[in-house]
């Protein structure tokens, strides 16, 4: 029998231990695997409208809990109440709508090839491995689940190891829902006992949102196995600002999305490149957007930025702003370690952000935006193409023609946002470029992902058949 690993909860506002929670042994893994399998099995012969009765009933059931659910979220990875009520009902949104679109998005598809009967259809994979990350520990789960259920899967769900209380709660969400017992299953189980998985007979396709190490070493496993594989790995988002942009509402902008779940996010703003013309404006009206981010508890139901998700997550934070200093980048605001316990750091702002500087190289996973400097139109473009990532990119400017000519055209990125902040939507493809990761989550694009795309192809009439 294989060893049964213990999972320890921080509560990030304190750096004090929460509720200890007692793992899967791999041996207890695969026995889950089995039965989320034969589960399968009965749940692809469900018709469409039984699924998804039961997703609404899982949004439901969502939308009843979101004050614990939240609260659950605050202890185990700091977010803010306020944010996590919020991302529950982003959750049950998600569930409604996939539980009303998944049967007209996976209809069968007839092609006219001039004589015999033939069409597409869209048949279930099996079950769907998912290892997910903490930071959107809810959503980033049901925006794989909702459209994987839905579209006949099982699914079986590593999550981050600081979250397993999350985890086990997702689980519950979908048996009180009164889905089949084992088709959606949490295994708590370290990180090295996902490559045995992946192997595993019984795992038919394999969803990682995370790092880029990790993305590679389960594309590796993956690959290795001959199993499709989705991946949503990181960013380092670049929001151009041109000469024309109403400066104040690019601060606004910018300071949005950088502030994203305090910084954490994928998806956040994290290299603002500004037009030479307009840069000390916007750094000062920058400095005033993020200096309204001031952290405190997050159970205050008006505090917009608690704390990060661990002290040794915010010490790699300030690392890398030091040194980003040290190498000539100037600290314009925050950038200190608040003298109490918890994993505190405060809004930051970096001005002469320059290549060399890990502000500018590396992804930073905290609340410290970083601005670069651009000569004009085209080299703004080409500093923030300039990039490993390509996952969320944005364009600010009064001129909305040229605004979304770049967007479309010329950012090389998943996703390009106008005058906003990038954020997911259950309604549209998610997904990067890059070392961004590939594949797509959410909208038609994500059903797509993990079923198998048949061709049927029928000689001679057939009864029934029009």
């Amino acid at each position: 029998m294989s060893a049964k690993p213990v999972f320890q909860t921080v509560n990030p506002a304190t750096g004090e231990d929460g509720k200890a929670y007692d793992g899967h042994s791999l041996d207890e893994a695969k026995a889950v695997l089995g039965q989320a399998r034969a589960a399968f099995e009965d749940w692809r012969r469900t018709s469409y409208a039984d699924r998804a009765a039961l997703m609404k009933t899982a949004a439901a059931v969502l939308r009843a809990r979101k004050d614990d659910y939240a609260a659950l979220m605050t202890a185990e990875m700091g977010k803010t109440l306020a944010d996590g009520r919020a991302e529950i009902e982003k959750c049950a949104g998600a569930c409604d709508w996939f539980a009303d679109h998944a049967a007209d998005f996976l209809k069968d598809e007839t092609v006219d090839v001039g004589g015999p009967h033939a069409f597409t259809t869209f048949n279930p994979l099996g079950v769907v491995l998912a290892v997910m990350p903490w930071n959107f520990p809810f959503w980033q789960v049901f925006r794989f689940a909702a459209p994987a259920l839905m579209a006949g899967n099982g699914a079986v769900l590593k999550h981050a190891s600081n979250v397993p209380g999350c985890a086990l709660a997702i689980e519950g969400v979908f048996r009180d829902a009164g889905f089949p017992e084992h088709l959606f299953r949490t295994l708590l189980i370290p990180s090295g006992d996902v490559a045995p998985l992946i192997e595993d007979d019984r795992v038919a396709a394999v969803t990682l949102t995370g790092s880029v190490g990790a993305g590679r070493k389960v594309a590796q496993a993956a690959g290795g196995a001959l199993k499709k594989v989705v991946l949503e790995l990181g960013g380092s988002d670049a929001y151009v600002i041109l000469e024309d942009a109403d400066v104040d509402l690019a601060a606004r902008v910018a300071a949005a999305a950088r502030m994203v779940n305090g910084g954490q996010s994928c998806i956040a703003g994290k290299r603002f490149v500004v037009v030479e013309s307009v840069a000390e404006a916007f750094e000062q009206a920058l400095v005033r957007e993020m200096a309204g981010f001031q952290a405190g508890d997050p159970t205050s139901p008006d505090v917009r930025f608690g704390p990060l998700v661990s002290v040794a997550a915010r010490d790699e934070i300030h690392r890398q702003v030091e040194a980003s200093i040290d190498a000539g980048a100037r600290l314009l605001l925050g950038g200190e370690v608040p003298g109490k316990p918890g994993a505190w750091y405060p809004a930051t702002v970096l001005a002469g952000v320059v290549p060399g500087q890990p502000a500018h190289d590396e992804e930073v996973f905290g609340p410290v935006a970083a601005v670069i400097r651009a000569k004009d139109e085209a080299d703004a473009i080409r500093i923030a193409n300039a990039s490993e990532y390509g996952l969320g990119s944005g364009v600010i400017t009064s001129d909305i023609a040229r605004g979304t000519r770049i967007a479309a055209e010329q950012l090389d990125a998943g996703m390009a946002f106008v005058n906003a902040n990038v954020r997911s939507d259950p309604r549209l493809p998610f997904g990067g470029v890059k070392h961004s990761g590939h594949g797509r989550e959410c909208s038609r694009y994500g059903l797509l992902e993990f079923v198998n795309v048949k061709t049927v192809w029928v000689e001679g009439e057939v009864s029934g058949m029009e």
